[in-house]
């Protein structure tokens, strides 16, 4: 679970980053890239989701 949310603070930190470059500079690559970090993260907030469950319903 530890790997699983510092892969998710690190891929919100670049989708942050980058969602703020395009936003104040108007850089649109940057733009992409926070498009891409944005689909990148549901899955690993779908798994956090469902271990999360799993470790509520073992307690």
């Amino acid at each position: 679970m530890k790997e699983l949310l510092d892969q998710i603070e690190k891929l919100t930190a670049s989708f942050q980053r980058d969602a703020c470059s395009q936003l104040d500079k108007g850089n649109k690559a940057a733009g992409l890239r926070a498009r891409r970090a944005s689909l990148e993260l549901e899955p690993l907030l779908k798994r956090f989701r469902k271990l999360s469950l799993d470790a509520a319903n073992t307690k």
